[in-house]
Formats: C-alpha cells, structure tokens, sequence
C-alpha cells in the first residue's frame, strides 16, 4: 500500500531538542505546506543511517559524525540542515565515586561507556593520543543508557550530552544529597583540540533518491521546521507546554531542564555550518573514518531563507531563561531521572 506522507525517523526516541519538528507537526505547519509527515522513533538509534539510506525512511535525524560515516560507508545520505548546534560531548563521571580527575590519563582502568562504535573509535584514538592503548580501558557498549549504567555502577563513565546525560545525572546527584557540580565531564573537542563540539550536531538528513525526485517536498518539509523553530524561539514556555500535549512524559522538571540546557543550542536558521562541516570531515580522517577522497554530503539548498554568518570560533552560547521550569524547594523536585536519553 503506498502513502503520500513523508516519513521522518528521529535520533533517538522524542526529546526537548525534538521541538520544532513536533510544532510544525501540533501547529499545522507541515499541513500548511501541502505536506503530512509522520514522526517515527527507533528502537536502536544505530539503525537510523541505515534506515534512511536504504530507502525504508525518506528523512531523518543523525549527528553530524554519523551522516558523514554513514556516507562513507556506502549509505546514500546527505544532510539538509541542522537542528542543535555543537553540544559539548564528552567523557561523564561523578567526581566523588569514579576516580576520575581531569587528566585523561585517570581513565587508566576504568569502564567506560559509550553509545556506538564511533564513541568507541574516538576514545580508542584519544588513549594513542595521550601515551596510552585502547587496552588501558575497559569499553562498555552501553547504547543511549549511559546516565543508568553510571548510576547502576556498571561503568565509572560514559561518552554524553552537556544537555541530557550531565543535566539527569546532576538531579539525580542532588537527590542523593550531592552537589551538582559532583557530574564532570572531559570534553571530546578539548582533549582532540578539535576546536569545536560540532561532531555531535544533529542534523536533517535524507535518503539521496528521495531527495532528488521530491525536492519541494523537502523544501516544504524545512520550512515546516523552520516556523516550528521560529515559534519555540519566540515563545519557549508556551511551545514546551504545547510539546507536553503532544509527550506527555515530557512534563517532567527533568525534561524541562534537558529543554532549558538545549535552548541555547538550537540552530536558528537550520544552515549546515561550513565551517564546522570542515572541521569535521579533517577530524574523521584523523580517525579513519574517511579518507581523502571524501566529498562532503551536507547542502544548503532548501532553506529558503536569508541565513545567518556564522559564529566566530569558539563562540559560547548565552544560556537563557525559557520559562518553563517549575519552582522547587531546595533545588529538588523529586522528579525521578530517566535511565535513557538522546
């Protein structure tokens, strides 16, 4: 049975940073432009190149270093935008149980979390850089599970997000009557002196062949996004209680801070970043995921709209207030901290 709808397969299962796709799906923005989409969520976020570049799903969600692995590997997959911006990504721990300090070398004998093989890639290359073998750790391939497989004790640290696994790990800290400040991370892009974070940008990505035979489909997809975007910027509290609507999971203060940390993430124009598209292509060399003869498979081209010059390097995002935090007593809200996240 065919169907005119286009299929989008996100990241992960739904979280805050999801936003603007789900407003332009509750906001009528997608039926506005003559298109109906449906929002699929895999069970295991490593299938998603795979999904898309076979042709089972038209469009979808990938961070950066996997669309351009993906590509290498034969998927037929380009980015046509991007979602969240260079979040910091790195090795999590809890500082007052793990043994871990900020010399990377403290990782020595330790287990070590990590979502993919590419995690796993990029920690194996970081031990050669600092004098040690992929051998002086222990790598547990934990999924998307990381902040639960640290909690449970099964690692001492995991590969995450500044904006999910660190925000669930310091309520979680502070329930047990610890400091927030007791969760720190080794930046990836600090420790490979990569300069930027941009590995772990999520992108849109399509299925090639799709994209070449529905271009205005997918135009009238990003400018879908783009007024859901538009929309959450201009009003963040009343677009998260409309997102609650929708995921009613999502009303919990610990989404909503995953929300409020992402905020300042957000790609306001949805443009593949040049600049970081290069940085990230040289680094999957580094890591000989590509080689020289690596086109990149990112475009422009849908975007309708006038977009903004780039951030200057090394630019930090201001954090700001969205609203839509609930008050607490005493920091704490005995909301219970999710085991899995994006």
């Amino acid at each position: 049975m065919s169907t005119d709808k286009i299929t989008c397969l996100l990241n992960w299962h739904a979280t805050p940073y999801h936003l603007p796709l789900f407003l332009a799906e509750k906001l009528n923005y997608f039926s506005d432009e003559g298109i109906k989409v449906a929002i699929l969520e895999p069970n295991n976020p490593s299938d998603v190149t795979e999904i898309i570049g076979s042709g089972k799903v038209d469009l979808g969600c990938k961070a950066m270093i996997h669309t351009i692995a993906g590509k290498a590997r034969g998927f037929p997959i380009k980015s046509i935008g991007t979602l969240l911006d260079e979040p910091f990504t790195g090795v999590v721990y809890l500082k007052s149980q793990s043994g871990i300090t900020t010399d990377f070398q403290s990782l020595k004998g330790k287990r070590i979390g990590y979502v993919g093989e590419f995690g796993k890639i990029q920690l194996d290359e970081l031990t050669r850089h600092y004098g040690m073998t992929p051998s002086d750790y222990e790598a547990v391939r934990v999924g998307m599970n990381v902040t639960g497989a640290i909690i449970r004790g099964d690692i001492h640290a995991g590969i995450g997000l500044e904006n999910v696994q660190m925000v669930e790990l310091e309520e979680w800290s502070v329930q047990q009557g610890r400091a927030r400040d007791d969760v720190q991370m080794l930046r990836i892009d600090e420790l490979a002196e990569l300069g930027c974070c941009c590995f772990c940008s999520i992108l849109f990505i399509g299925n090639e062949p799709f994209i070449a035979a529905n271009p205005e489909k997918v135009r009238a997809f990003m400018a879908a996004v783009k007024q859901g975007a538009d929309y959450m910027f201009a009003h963040p509290a009343e677009a998260y209680e409309l997102f609650v609507e929708m995921k009613p999971h999502m009303d919990s203060q610990i989404n909503r801070k995953i929300f409020q940390r992402s905020f300042r993430y957000m790609s306001h124009d949805m443009k593949n970043v040049e600049r970081d598209w290069d940085k990230v292509t040289k680094y999957c060399k580094r890591l000989e995921i590509v080689d020289d003869s690596f086109v990149q498979n990112q475009t422009n081209e849908f975007l309708t709209w006038d977009l903004n010059p780039e951030s200057p390097p090394g630019y930090i995002h201001p954090t700001i207030d969205t609203g839509v935090l609930r008050a607490c007593d005493n920091g704490h809200c005995g909301i219970p901290v999710k085991t899995e996240a994006a």
